[in-house]
């Protein structure tokens, strides 16, 4: 177990280099077509995912009581036909504990960190096989499942492993005390032990689920905890082959694979309630919808809760030095992935007298209107193409969605329409164009909460101070992960970073080019900040995993 480590140790000493510094650095390329030998291990991912569909994926785990699954392709609107076994929660449980008092809440930290960083290692040789099952079961694009939901996700894995070995590195195992007492002085060896809190709860969501789900894993894990995974019933089968290889790593390595288990339930019949309620579950991690994540929050007590759940990510436009390029920029993120990422942006605030644009003798006053319909153009130029779509728009993970858009489009002013686009590979696709609606500062019930999908709402301000404000104001009430703004008057942004940092969003300014709005980079973007509605951890700091552990002394009379 020790040779684990040390096969691993200049990975995760790299990684903690870049958290530290905040660079870019990652040991994996993030293009299909840089994995080695990438078209061999393409096909022999796709071959493998595909060699599952209509079986049964097994998991020797304790207590199974069914085999049940229902997951539908958002691209060949055919089920998938995989079923996984469901186990009674107490057994899960019993299991757990036992397995974290057979050998690895006492194992070295390094011993542990080893050991999931081979987890790490061994899934991204076989990562293709993940990479389809998340194409096709969370609509995502054939290179966003590799990038967002492959490697990125693995590397948000490894940021948390060096977040542990850090915080656990930081407490001395022994120590000599002495200190005068009168005449007297006193000596004592003390001696400091690292004891996890117990069984983690790990809910992953539909649109993301490896993402999210990697780093609360390894959080846990490292510290010594077990993890029983609650997966969305509408994607299984990503986490179910990140389960499975846990379960064979941990095996090997000499310890009791019930340290990672799947709890799986049905949309008809939930059992999230159920499972924070157990009296064996001491951490819960959440991704998720805001309604169950705040009944989380309030109800699993005394359990540790992580929460990220959404809100209303807002852009406030002020002024530009480059219409088209701040325009090609928001309205790619609009598109990106159907707008089904957290940090998607929603809500536009516009002055209603328009922004300037431009520098110098050519910048010019941009009326309201005009904003809006260059928005509207740009998403038609990305949406009109559907080989650009296609990468771009992916398809749509949920009928739920497809039902929010129908619904908001009985609402305010529509700039934009929605319709679904004719994906070029796979015409049975789920797909769905974005909703852009103008919306008066009184209609705040539309656009004050998270419309997940491809909906946007562009609201007319005073004035950019108010716009501002505004903006700030949904975040701080509502919740919100991102913001944009894009100004040129430095005392405005000055404002805007303090107002944003009040609300507890983190903000991005006049970002334009390739690089997506919402893109978050491991060891460099903390992703959440934990002081709105939208979640109470933040992936990934030092809080995220020092209250996995605690820690007890002994101490004794130092020996003679």
């Amino acid at each position: 177990m020790k040779q684990m480590f040390e096969t691993h140790r200049a990975t995760l000493e790299r990684a903690w280099q870049a958290c530290q510094e905040r660079h870019f650095w990652s040991p994996f390329p993030e293009a299909a077509d840089a994995y080695p030998d990438s078209a061999n291990a393409q096909t022999a991912g796709r071959l493998a995912f595909e060699r599952q569909l209509g079986q049964r994926f097994e998991i020797d785990q304790p207590g199974i009581t069914a085999w049940i699954g229902e997951e539908t392709s958002p691209y060949t609107r055919q089920q998938l036909g995989v079923s996984y076994p469901q186990s009674d929660l107490d057994s899960l449980f019993e299991a757990a504990t036992g397995a974290m008092q057979a050998g690895w809440a006492q194992a070295d930290p390094e011993q542990r960190i080893g050991v999931l960083l081979e987890v790490v290692q061994r899934q991204y040789q076989q990562l293709f096989e993940l990479v389809y099952a998340v194409f096709h079961t969370t609509g995502q694009s054939f290179n966003m499942s590799y990038a967002g939901s492959g490697v990125n996700a693995l590397d948000r894995g490894i940021e948390a492993l060096a977040y542990a070995w850090s915080a656990m590195g930081a407490v001395p195992r022994h120590a000599q005390w002495q200190r005068q007492f009168g005449r007297t002085t006193i000596e004592l060896e003390k001696t400091y032990r690292l004891v996890p809190r117990g069984v983690a709860v790990c809910f992953t969501c539909a649109s993301f689920p490896t993402w999210n789900a990697l780093p609360s894993m390894m959080a846990s894990l490292a510290t010594g905890n077990a993890v029983i995974v609650k997966a969305h019933p509408a994607t299984v089968l990503p986490m179910a082959i990140v389960i499975r290889l846990f379960r064979t790593v941990l095996k090997e390595a000499g310890f009791d694979p019930n340290l990672v288990t799947l709890a799986l339930d049905s949309r008809e019949q939930p059992i999230g309630k159920q499972i924070v309620k157990h009296p064996q579950a001491v951490i819960v991690d959440f991704t998720g919808s805001v309604g169950f994540g705040a009944w989380i929050e309030q109800n699993a007590h005394p359990a540790l809760v992580y929460t990220e759940t959404a809100g209303c990510n807002t852009v406030v436009l002020h002024s530009c030095d480059d219409f088209e390029a701040m325009i090609r920029s928001l309205a790619t993120t609009m598109c990106m992935y159907s707008a089904q990422m957290c940090t998607s942006p929603q809500n536009f605030y516009v002055p209603k007298n328009g922004i300037r644009a431009g520098l110098g003798e050519s910048a010019r006053q941009v009326p309201f209107d005009e904003v809006v319909q260059a928005l509207v153009k740009a998403v038609d130029a990305l949406a009109g193409s559907p080989q650009r779509a296609a990468m771009i728009l992916a398809a749509i993970q949920s009928d739920d969605t497809l039902a929010s858009i129908a619904a908001m489009r009985q609402q305010g002013a529509i700039a934009r329409d929605s319709a679904a686009y004719v994906h070029p590979e796979f015409p049975e696709a789920r797909t769905a164009t974005p909703l852009i609606i103008v919306a008066e500062p009184s209609q705040g019930e539309l656009y004050r909460q998270e419309r997940f999908g491809p909906i946007s709402f562009v609201i007319a301000a005073a004035d950019a101070d108010d716009a501002l404000a505004q903006a700030c104001s949904d975040v701080a009430q509502h919740g919100g992960l991102t913001a944009f703004v894009y100004a040129q008057d430095e005392a405005f942004i000055a404002r805007a970073e303090q107002a944003y940092a009040q609300a507890g969003a983190q903000l991005t300014i006049n970002l334009t080019g390739p690089m997506p709005l919402n893109f978050a980079a491991a060891y460099s973007d903390y992703h959440v900040t934990g002081l709105n509605a939208a979640g109470n951890a933040s992936l990934t700091d030092h809080s995220f995993v020092a209250s996995r552990f605690r820690i007890v002394q002994s101490r004794r009379p130092k020996s003679q």
